[in-house]
C-alpha cells in the first residue's frame, strides 16, 4: 500500500532482523527494556481488549470533546509560513482504549474556502499517500491539484501519526536520520509509539478531527494509500461517511506479500508499453525494437552497473537498484514521463551519465501526478505498514515470495525482491493480514482506479470497490498511464469534482478514455 516502492534491503541474518529504508538505512531491531516485555500489545503476559476492525469504539469520549476546540493561526514553520495557511494542533489519545490516558498532538494545515459561506460545504480533508507522507508540508506544496474545489470547501491536510510533526518515528537521534544506528535503534527511540501508529489508529483521528472541524460527516480525498485510510475510516465509522474519494486504491484482499507481487507485475506491464511505444515511435530508441529487447538491454545495462556504477552527480553513483527504481519513478508519471525517460537512459546507455535519470526523477516528483515524495519518512513508511500487517513469514516463505517476484519481472524483479523482508522481526505483531473495509449502512463511496497503474494496480480498485459493499463502492475506471488520473483527466475530474459538489457518483461501469484508449 505505499506509494514509495518497496524497501530494498539485503536478506537479513538469523539472529537480527534488519531492514533497509528507501535503500539507504539499515535498522535491525531488537526486543528490548522492560515496555517491550510487559507492555508491547501482542506481547503481554495479560490478555488486552484491542480496538481492532472487529472491536471498533463506539462515539467520542467526551474528554476528546469537551472543551477542546482548534486553535487555527497562521503556519510559521517553513515552508508553510505564508499567506493563506492556516496551521492548529489536536489533541488525541495516544491509546484510544485510554482516552484519560497520554495525549498526542496531531498537527494540521488548513486552506480556508474562497467561495461565499452560504455554498460552503464544509471541510475536505486530504491525504497524499504513503504511508510516510507529511500532509502539513503536502497541502501548499500539491494545492494546484485542488484549488478548483475551494469554491465550497476548506481545504485541511495533517500529519499522521508517525509523520512529520505527530509523534516522529525515530531510528535514530532524529526523524530524518539516514544512518544505520544499531539494531535496537527503533525500540529505542519509539518504542513506546510504535504499537500506536496503525491506520487503524489515524482512522480514529480522523473521526475526532470531523469532529472539531465542524462537520456531521467526514469528506476526504485520498490517494493511494490514503485509500486504506479512508476505507479503514469507512468500515469504522460508516454512519459519519460524507463524499469520499478513494484514488489509485491499494488492494484490500491482498496481504503484503501479495501486494508486493501484484505491484513488481504492474510496473513491468507498463514498462513494456512504454519500451513498445519508444520502438515505434523514437528513431533511435534506447530500448531497442521492443518490449523483449528492451528487458535484454536492461538486463545488460544493470550488470554493467553493477560492476561500475555510473556517476549521478553531486559524489552519487547509479547502480542496478537506483536504476530500477528511477525508470519506475518516471512511469508513475505516466505518458509524461516518457519522453524524459527516453532521453535519460540514452544518456545512461551512451554516455554512462546517470544524472538525467536520477535528478529526472526527482525532479518529476513536484508535478501534479502523484509521485514519491520527497517530504516521506521512509522509517514512518516502514513502522505503518509493520503496524498494519501481520505478516511475519517464516524463512521458507520467506525464499519462496523472493524467487516469485524477482521471476515476475525481469526488469524490476531483482530490486523488488528483497522487499518480502520488511516486517519478518518487526518486534510488535501487526493488526491483520488483509484490510477490513466492508462499511454497510455508508453513503456512496467513489473509487477511481486507472487501468495502466503501474503502483497499484487497477484490479485493486475494483477489489476495493467491491469490498466496500453493495451500494458503497462505485467504480470509475480511467484508461491512463500513471500513477493516479486526477485532475489530469478531465472526465474523472468531472465526475469527482461533480460527486464532491453534489453528492452524485457517475452511472455505474463509466468508463473514462484517456492516453490508453
Amino acid at each position: 500500500m505505499s506509494d514509495a516502492h518497496p524497501l530494498r534491503s539485503r536478506r537479513p541474518g538469523l539472529s537480527v532482523g534488519a531492514l533497509i529504508i528507501a535503500g539507504v538505512v539499515l535498522v535491525a531491531i531488537g526486543v528490548v527494556g522492560a515496555w517491550l516485555k510487559h507492555d508491547a500489545p501482542g506481547r503481554s503476559a495479560e490478555p488486552r481488549t484491542e480496538f481492532t476492525a472487529n472491536n471498533p469504539p463506539t462515539g467520542l469520549p467526551a474528554v476528546l470533546t469537551t472543551g477542546q476546540h482548534l486553535r487555527w493561526s497562521r503556519c510559521t514553520s517553513p515552508p508553510n509560513a505564508r499567506t493563506g495557511y492556516d496551521c492548529a494542533t489536536m489533541k488525541t489519545p495516544l491509546d484510544y482504549r485510554k482516552p484519560d490516558g497520554k495525549k498526542i498532538d496531531v498537527a494540521l494545515i488548513r486552506r480556508k474556502a474562497t467561495g461565499p459561506s452560504t455554498r460552503r460545504i464544509g471541510s475536505l480533508v486530504l491525504n497524499f499517500g504513503g504511508p510516510g507522507v507529511s500532509g502539513v508540508n503536502g497541502l501548499p506544496e500539491r494545492l494546484n491539484q485542488y484549488k478548483q474545489l475551494l469554491d465550497r470547501y476548506d481545504l485541511v491536510s495533517f500529519d499522521p501519526r508517525g509523520v512529520g510533526a505527530t509523534i516522529p518515528v525515530r531510528c535514530g537521534k532524529t526523524a530524518a536520520g539516514t544512518g544505520y544506528a544499531g539494531p535496537d535503534a527503533c525500540a529505542k527511540h519509539s518504542g513506546a509509539l510504535l504499537p500506536y501508529i496503525g491506520t487503524s489508529h489515524t482512522a480514529r483521528d480522523l473521526d475526532l478531527m470531523r469532529y472539531l472541524l465542524g462537520d456531521e460527516r467526514l469528506h476526504y480525498f485520498g490517494v493511494s494509500y490514503g485509500t486504506a485510510l479512508g476505507a479503514v475510516y469507512a468500515h469504522l465509522y460508516p454512519k459519519h461517511v460524507g463524499r469520499l474519494v478513494l484514488e489509485a486504491p491499494v488492494d484490500p484482499t491482498e496481504d503484503l506479500s501479495e501486494e508486493q507481487l501484484s505491484q513488481v507485475k504492474a510496473v513491468q506491464a507498463a514498462f513494456d508499453r512504454f519500451a513498445a511505444h519508444c520502438a515505434a515511435r523514437i528513431r533511435h530508441c534506447p530500448t531497442g525494437d521492443g518490449p523483449e529487447e528492451a528487458a535484454r538491454r536492461m538486463a545488460r545495462l544493470a550488470d554493467r552497473l553493477d560492476k561500475r556504477p555510473a556517476p549521478a552527480g553531486g559524489g552519487r553513483n547509479l547502480d542496478a537498484d537506483d536504476l530500477a527504481h528511477s525508470v519506475s519513478d518516471h512511469l508513475v508519471r505516466g505518458t509524461d514521463g516518457w519522453s524524459p525517460l527516453t532521453k535519460a537512459l540514452t544518456a545512461l546507455i551512451d554516455h554512462n551519465d546517470g544524472r538525467p535519470l536520477s535528478n529526472g526523477a526527482v525532479d518529476m516528483g513536484s508535478a501534479d501526478r502523484a509521485a514519491p515524495a520527497p517530504d516521506s519518512s521512509p522509517v514512518a513508511r516502514t513502522a505503518i505498514t509493520c503496524a498494519d500487517s501481520s505478516l511475519r513469514p517464516g524463512f521458507e516463505r520467506l525464499d519462496r515470495d523472493e524467487a516469485r517476484v524477482e521471476a515476475a519481472s525481469p526488469v524490476f524483479g531483482a530490486a523488488w525482491s528483497t522487499g518480502v523482508y520488511l516486517c519478518y522481526d518487526w518486534p510488535f505483531e501487526g493488526e491483520r493480514a488483509t484490510l477490513q473495509v466492508n462499511a454497510d449502512g455508508a453513503a456512496p463511496v467513489l473509487v477511481v482506479g486507472g487501468t495502466g497503474d503501474p503502483t497499484t494496480p487497477y484490479p485493486g480498485a475494483r477489489h476495493m470497490a467491491r469490498a466496500l459493499g453493495d451500494g458503497v463502492g462505485v467504480l470509475l475506471t480511467a484508461e491512463e498511464e500513471g500513477h493516479g488520473t486526477y485532475p489530469q483527466n478531465r472526465c474523472v475530474k468531472g465526475a469527482v469534482d461533480q460527486y464532491l459538489r453534489t453528492g452524485r457518483t457517475p452511472a455505474p461501469g463509466t468508463v473514462c478514455r484517456g492516453s490508453m484508449s
